[in-house]
């Protein structure tokens, strides 16, 4: 046992062999996260209480979320990132056989039109939240050892294509196009910044292009989203209804807000409003200014890692740190964009903000390594 505890007290402390983290980027995240808990708390209360007679319910649930989340990003941040660098493919495959058990009955627990989740011990697990942070860990770890093999097709792109092919065919079957999108466009930026060559995104960018098309013509649902991006109203009872309900909640939002409690699209009308339509009472409650607020802190958590990873002591950890924020901020800008009506609706939820403890537990986690990395950079005063 002793030998156990000396061993788990030099993981924790081989991060902590440069200086303070960056204590504006650590303050961001937790400023998004208190922000976001007080959203749920007045979004979620009138649906919680109507579904399980406790209008905390999902609040209470979301701060269990919240616990096992910091204690995520406690321990990320206390490890040295180098240390995942060793374990990136290990963890890339076991989140993918965890997502291959979304499709065995008696374990997939399905939500809507999609079954992303799994059953464990009573409790719902999403396993391509795993995938976001394992595929990044993977990416960052190979790219640092090929730039310059990158040109090359069969050790550069090929292989490349062939770990994301695995990952779309999976997510396309669920289906979650929502969170591939994200993925997608997260690893196209990593394996870019890694040393990959702009032709090679450009095809892969047609070929998904292609790909999309096909997709939209098997699968109608998908067009009539793109429809109501472009007309609102061409299926207010239906397919565009939590468009229209979200566009109705921020518009009555004017610039100051209703007051913090006092949405009225909550009473029922705006559909997951714990989850991805969470933003549309945000605005509404808060009104324009302080919506326009919140936006700005997820761009400057977006600034702060770019400056992380402009400093960051080698590639691994730079490819990491580009990464990381740029799947939250991307994650985020969709889900806003599709509550104001700028890109179709896709349901991924708010990162950080949005009901759901898998979501939190990966986007917590990606930001205790980012404040690791954050640690180790040339630049003690960025």
């Amino acid at each position: 046992m002793s030998k156990l505890k000396r061993n788990l007290k030099r993981l924790l402390s081989s991060g902590n062999t440069g200086h303070e983290p960056d204590k504006n980027l650590v303050a961001v995240i937790f400023i998004i996260l208190i922000f976001g808990l007080i959203s749920l708390s007045s979004a979620s209360s009138v649906v919680a209480y109507a579904k399980f007679g406790d209008a905390y319910h999902y609040f209470k649930n979301q701060l269990f979320g919240l616990a096992l989340g910091l204690g995520a990003f406690w321990f990320f941040s206390r490890v040295d990132y180098h240390l995942w660098r060793k374990y990136a493919f290990g963890f890339l495959v076991s989140s993918i056989v965890l997502l291959l058990l979304v499709f065995i009955p008696g374990l997939a627990a399905d939500y809507g039109t999609a079954s992303s989740w799994i059953t464990v011990f009573g409790h719902s697990l999403q396993p391509s939240e795993l995938v976001k942070i394992s595929f990044l860990l993977y990416l960052a770890a190979w790219l640092e050892t090929r730039k310059e093999e990158l040109g090359d097709v069969s050790r550069g792109i090929g292989p490349f294509l062939v770990v994301l092919g695995i990952i779309t065919f999976l997510m396309i079957k669920q289906p979650d196009i929502g969170t591939l999108s994200i993925i997608a466009i997260t690893s196209l930026i990593v394996y870019f910044v890694g040393g990959g060559q702009l032709k090679h995104i450009l095809l892969i960018f047609l070929i998904g292009a292609v790909g999309f098309a096909v997709m939209v013509q098997l699968r109608p649902y998908q067009l009539q989203r793109f429809q109501c991006m472009l007309d609102p109203g061409f299926d207010k009872a239906k397919t565009c209804y939590q468009v229209n309900q979200s566009l109705i909640a921020v518009g009555s939002g004017g610039v100051f807000g209703r007051g913090l409690g006092e949405s009225r699209q909550k009473f029922m009308y705006l559909p997951e409003i714990q989850g991805d339509s969470i933003f549309a009472v945000i605005a509404e409650e808060t009104g324009l200014i302080v919506s326009s607020l919140f936006i700005a802190c997820y761009l400057y958590f977006f600034y702060r890692g770019l400056l992380v990873a402009r400093s960051a002591p080698d590639d691994f950890g730079r490819i990491l740190a580009i990464g990381i924020v740029s799947w939250i901020v991307i994650q985020a800008l969709i889900n806003i964009g599709g509550i104001v009506n700028l890109m179709p609706m896709t349901g991924v939820p708010l990162p950080l903000v949005s009901y759901g403890g898998s979501a939190l537990l990966a986007a917590l986690a990606a930001c205790g390594i980012l404040v690791n990395i954050s640690k180790q950079t040339k630049n003690r005063n960025m």
